[in-house]
């Protein structure tokens, strides 16, 4: 099978708009974001979403200038990026969370590194662990590709996006960030201090008692306990800020 340099160039001219928007969203989203997943799979699985959607975007990209074509690459970065953050913004309220958590129980210098939130508590480290399993078992990863590749017919390479949507979802969603952490550490934080409390008038009424001996050890072992059960309310809020940042992910892309 022969094809011509022109049909090739306008195939390359078509596929790059499309290919900027996935390959944007797929290096800012979550689980794709992972170090797991190297720079060559990113870029092999993002070419074959854009070979699904390249047939059906029905533009001439080859009319456009140079001047138009760069500014619309960067337009189409700038959605597949925003988008990728606006998921990001769940495992940044669980990250909060459990540093408030790690940090009532006295385990707030027992750190890990995480290589995508940094150097996070240890109960941070294991509720983004387990965020990421919620995810994978609500299917969040077709999700995700099936909003994507559905973007493309609400939001078509060629248009100007409104700056002004992308404001009002930001301004909406980016609480979260700190008030989603709140919902989720809020019964342990409240559980500790009252921990704390009765270890205080313990103090009062026994001063000669060395109070951080015998009170670390104890909100350590209550606190893990309070951690276990409080695991399927977590895993139901957990699952709760996903389906919602999928939901604004559908209103943003107008699916």
């Amino acid at each position: 099978m022969d094809f011509l340099v022109s049909e090739i160039v306008a195939y390359l001219y078509s596929f790059v708009l499309p290919f900027a928007r996935i390959s944007a969203f797929i290096l800012a989203a979550p689980v794709f974001s992972l170090q797991a997943f190297n720079v060559r799979f990113r870029v092999l699985f993002s070419a074959v979403l854009t070979f699904l959607v390249v047939g059906s975007l029905g533009f001439d990209a080859q009319a456009l200038s140079l001047t138009e074509l760069m500014s619309l690459v960067v337009m189409q970065v700038f959605i597949g990026v925003f988008a990728g953050f606006l998921l990001q913004i769940v495992n940044g309220a669980v990250a909060v969370g459990g540093q408030a958590i790690s940090n009532s129980m006295g385990l707030g210098m027992a750190s890990l590194v995480d290589p995508s939130l940094g150097n996070v508590p240890v109960i941070s480290q294991f509720l983004i662990i387990l965020s990421t399993f919620i995810f994978m078992a609500i299917d969040g990863h077709l999700i995700l590709i099936q909003l994507l590749l559905y973007s493309f017919d609400s939001i078509a390479v060629n248009e100007a996006f409104t700056f002004e949507l992308v404001y009002r979802v930001f301004i909406e969603w980016s609480p979260l960030l700190f008030l989603g952490g709140l919902v989720i550490a809020l019964p342990i934080l409240i559980s500790v201090l009252l921990i704390n409390t009765g270890l205080g008038m313990i103090t009062r009424s026994a001063p000669s008692l060395n109070i951080i001996s015998v009170g670390f050890p104890a909100i350590l072992i209550t606190g893990t306990l309070l951690l276990m059960f409080a695991i399927p309310g977590i895993i139901q809020r957990i699952g709760d800020f996903w389906q919602e940042g999928f939901s604004l992910l559908g209103t943003l892309w107008g699916g």
